[in-house]
């Protein structure tokens, strides 16, 4: 009697298991997801969302363990076309937002998001989404990476954006973005983001309160920007790689008399920086230099990796000479 009230027991407890790991998405994300689905015309591309499997399983979708929340949703490269669903505003515990390469994907980011207070990685890039980059984006206070690159945004850049405590790095470069870098990328907290701003319509002199911020990465080609650069770069900054080309910047390239030592990358081709090659520039190891196209003279300085580099990082400045352009005389 004994060993068959055991038995029983086993085999309850192990229905009681295998339901439990058939079963183990939040039934509330699963709705989510479906409606997700219908709102972007149930595409192929998510067929395996449906009722019959746990959705901790479906494509795209990453789970909790410990609580079987939906917290990453990634989908990429697909025939997906629509807008972004109102209804993802619901999956409350979400951490990662990825639409990548979607380019049937139309409209603006929904209000709804700024329900995610949980996210940290926001991704929209490779879509046709447009309109105005919306400042409410600014509420997503554990944001540490967004990427809007690659898309049809326009209009200006959100000022707000800078009020985001935790970001470590911003892209908004290949878009139709227009006016100019908000005073308040010069109030960025703690260590600055690495920010991406290239292939803009951007305008207007670079804020000198963006000098007060220790950018890692800042990559502001290919607009129509003017301004001193000059508020980068001393003993005291950590910026590791900074492209500043095809602009409108110009300044007197001397008057920079010490370079941080973290500086490995500096793009400055295709704009009007005038003056001289400053000597400090021997003691930085230069993984990439370019000062093309610009009004610079005087002779390069000989040593660190000045040299390395063909005519091509120096030619067509105003009197530019010496190793590896012709000697000075």
């Amino acid at each position: 009697m004994k060993t068959s009230f055991f038995t029983i027991a086993i085999a309850i407890l192990t229905l009681f298991l295998s339901l439990s790991l058939s079963q183990r998405c939040n039934l509330k994300d699963e709705k989510t997801l479906l409606k997700i689905k219908k709102s972007l015309g149930n595409p192929y591309q998510l067929a395996s969302w449906n009722g019959d499997s746990d959705c901790c399983r479906w494509y795209y979708v990453q789970c909790d363990l410990y609580n079987d929340r939906i917290t990453a949703l990634t989908i990429f490269s697909g025939n997906i076309s629509g807008r972004i669903p109102d209804a993802l505003g619901s999956l409350s515990f979400l951490e990662t937002l990825i639409f990548r390469k979607l380019s049937n994907l139309t409209g603006q980011i929904p209000f709804t998001i700024t329900k995610l207070t949980r996210l940290k990685n926001l991704t929209v890039s490779w879509t046709n989404l447009s309109g105005p980059i919306p400042s409410f984006l600014s509420q997503l206070k554990n944001l540490t990476l967004l990427d809007l690159s690659f898309n049809n945004f326009s209009g200006a850049i959100p000022p707000e954006l800078a009020t985001l405590p935790k970001l470590q790095t911003l892209h908004l470069d290949r878009n139709k973005l227009t006016g100019s870098i908000p005073e308040s990328f010069g109030t960025f907290t703690g260590k600055g983001p690495a920010v991406y701003l290239s292939h803009n319509l951007l305008n207007g002199t670079v804020p000198k309160s963006l000098g007060r911020v220790n950018f890692t990465w800042l990559d502001l080609s290919r607009n129509s920007l003017q301004g001193d650069l000059t508020v980068f770069f001393g003993t005291n900054k950590t910026i590791k790689a900074a492209d500043f080309s095809r602009n409108m910047f110009e300044f007197n390239f001397s008057k920079i008399i010490q370079f941080p030592a973290s500086l490995s990358a500096l793009d400055l081709n295709h704009n009007r920086i005038y003056g001289s090659l400053p000597e400090t520039l021997t003691g930085l190891n230069l993984q990439k230099w370019n000062v093309s196209y610009n009004r610079l003279c005087g002779q390069i300085p000989a040593g660190g990796n000045l040299q390395k580099y063909d005519n091509t990082a120096y030619f067509h400045n105003r009197c530019l000479c010496g190793s590896p352009l012709p000697a000075c005389y």
